[in-house]
């Protein structure tokens, strides 16, 4: 990724408190070229991502067509999830999106939005939103 993008997930991933830490994992793309056949490349990144998720783990997939997300529905799951404990996979796919297995594993499937972002953006306007859920909850002036 360029030097943008981990900055701006740095810099939100930083902000949060260790009770509500961001880990990044990130999963190489399968290789793509123009005779590349984009379902067994979408099938291998989710081989990939599917192994790196504990099996109690919520997951949450974001995809286009999953439920649109608000400040407030975030925070209020943010909320849920810190009272329920455990951990929380947010799957971000790649270029072509998640495999049909990744969102079957999924506990919730959202949409970031209704535009195409691109892929880059994606985990920092992730973890901003994160950022400003926690805020919210806390009292922080940040969501305002």
């Amino acid at each position: 990724m360029p030097d943008w993008v981990q900055a701006g997930y740095s810099e939100y991933a930083k902000r949060l408190p260790r009770e509500c830490a961001l880990e990044l994992k990130e999963i190489p793309l399968a290789t793509r070229s123009k005779n590349t056949d984009i379902a067994r490349a979408i099938e291998k990144e989710s081989e990939s991502i599917l192994a790196s998720i504990p099996a109690q783990e919520r997951v949450i997939a974001l995809d286009v067509l999953g439920k649109p997300q608000t400040t407030q529905t975030l925070a209020d799951a943010l909320r849920d999830w810190q009272m329920q404990g455990g951990n929380t996979s947010l799957l971000i796919g790649g270029p072509d999106g998640l495999s049909v297995n990744c969102l079957a594993r999924a506990n919730q499937r959202w949409s970031l939005s209704g535009l195409t972002l691109p892929h880059p953006l994606v985990r920092i306007v992730l973890a901003e939103q994160l950022y400003r859920a926690w805020s919210l909850l806390n009292h922080h002036p940040y969501h305002r």
